[in-house]
């Protein structure tokens, strides 16, 4: 049987109280490695257990199997619904891929369910999952994520023009680390971006082709097999990669340095597929590459090391990346992160705490903080191990004691260094000083370009402070 942990059990009872205060389709918010798929599993449990319909909604054959487990383990009695299994579509317990549940859903007129759960709940805005729910208008809806946000900035709330009508907070990613339930995370990380002028942003992310233009490169992907191989060697790991072909290009630089490195991606055979990620498991593999395959769901407990390869504008995608290498296992005491894109000086440390909305980008108020804005980067680099870490007199990685004035280190051109929160707080500082130094459309637009900022931010500051000028007067 399932045995929920103290905070589980509190998050259980949050969701009951939303549907007793009226709500019909809460959205449980709790960080990867919080343990999302056995809360969802004991409350599908409880509800088949009084003789009503649960459909549970994911999006990949990995996550059919994870909660397929679940619910063997609480005794569940369950069919899989994909086109790998026979189906059942009398029991009370429905597993569902959503691309092959949206084809079959004449199958369920005569068993609609009472309750719907959607795993991964940040994507619940799509077409199909959205289908799938409009179907059955009598059904409650439970939505568990671990980053409640989106890419285009589409609130995930109904009155933004989602789903769910409630939020349910479990801990943080700190919370978890203090009580043993995640690992800290250690980031090592560049202080100078890749420039990314000229890539365009299709539907809040970098367009990923032309992305692989700038970073599919030799010196790059040299960069990440030697501080892997400086700073965590043999630990099992993940690159996240850009596409399928620069997965290829990544592991077979690995391969050529001596690791026991694979790329995996979709269009591989289950087994083949299966095999490559559970050898980060058993020792057998050292290195995975892949663009999207092991961004969500991926439930391997011995990844040590997450190499992030891939430079996003998605706080969502971000967290998921970098969450694979925060769950506990045995003799493992720290989650390397080797962010050599940068996404940690935009979106912040792994375990920073951040506040979430069901109302997405459109939605919020004046001078309220958005879901994919840079937030304040609490860090400080160590000149010695180029770590980064929370804000302290000494580097707690290597034992480094800072001078009184706090010079910056000197960047050594591909060198990666440690961050940590009160360094964060640092460049957070330098680079508002900067902006605020830029008198010119010109001078903000080079900013702008150096940092990779999104298109028209140049003049979006350069506009607004005309418009306080003329407020001024």
């Amino acid at each position: 049987m399932l045995i929920l942990r103290p905070y589980q059990t509190e998050a259980v009872s949050g969701i009951r109280q939303e549907y007793v205060a009226g709500r019909k389709a809460p959205l449980l918010v709790l960080p990867t490695g919080g343990g999302k798929t056995v809360v969802f599993s004991h409350i599908a449990a409880s509800v088949a257990s009084k003789a009503k319909r649960v459909m549970v909604l994911v999006h990949r054959v990995e996550l059919l199997r994870q909660t397929s487990a679940a619910l063997s383990k609480s005794g569940v009695d369950h069919s899989l619904i994909n086109p790998q299994y026979t189906p059942d579509y009398r029991k009370h317990v429905q597993v569902c891929s959503v691309q092959t549940l949206v084809k079959r859903l004449h199958f369920f007129e005569k068993y609609p369910p009472d309750l719907i759960i959607v795993d991964e709940a940040h994507h619940a805005n799509a077409g199909s999952w959205r289908k799938i729910i409009e179907t059955f208008p009598a059904a409650r809806v439970l939505g568990v994520t671990a980053t409640p946000c989106r890419g285009d900035g589409t609130g995930l709330g109904a009155e933004a023009g989602g789903i769910f009508d409630a939020l349910v907070m479990g801990p943080t990613v700190a919370q978890l680390i203090e009580m043993g339930f995640l690992v800290r995370p250690v980031v090592y990380a560049p202080m100078n971006r890749i420039d990314l002028s000229g890539v365009k942003v299709v539907r809040g992310d970098y367009d990923q082709k032309q992305l692989a233009e700038k970073v599919d490169k030799p010196k790059i992907t040299g960069d990440a097999v030697a501080h892997y191989t400086k700073l965590c060697p043999g630990a099992p790991a993940v690159v996240f990669c850009i596409s399928v072909a620069h997965a290829q290009h990544v592991a077979a630089e690995f391969r050529a340095a001596g690791y026991r490195a694979y790329a995996a991606d979709g269009s591989m055979d289950d087994d083949t597929r299966k095999r490559i990620l559970n050898g980060l498991g058993n020792g057998s593999v050292e290195i995975v590459t892949s663009c999207d395959l092991i961004s969500e769901g991926t439930d391997i407990p011995a990844i040590g090391c997450a190499i992030l390869l891939r430079p996003t504008q998605s706080l969502g995608l971000y967290l998921q990346q970098v969450g694979r290498a925060l769950r506990p296992c045995a003799g493992k005491d720290r989650a390397v992160i080797l962010d050599h894109v940068g996404n940690v000086l935009t979106h912040g440390m792994p375990d920073q705490d951040r506040e979430w909305s069901l109302d997405g980008e459109a939605k919020r108020g004046k001078g309220k903080k958005k879901d994919n804005e840079p937030p304040p980067v609490k860090v400080r680099q160590c000149p010695s191990c180029y770590a980064v870490h929370e804000p302290a007199g000494v580097c707690p990685i290597c034992g480094h004691v800072y001078e009184p004035d706090r010079t910056a280190p000197k960047q050594v051109d591909g060198e990666l260094q440690q961050i940590t929160p009160e360094q964060a707080i640092l460049l957070k500082r330098q680079k508002a000083r900067e902006v605020a130094k830029a008198k010119t459309l010109q001078e903000l637009e080079a900013i702008a370009k150096a940092r990779g900022y999104k298109p028209g931010w140049a003049k979006h500051v350069f506009k607004s402070r005309e418009q306080k000028n003329q407020d001024a007067v």
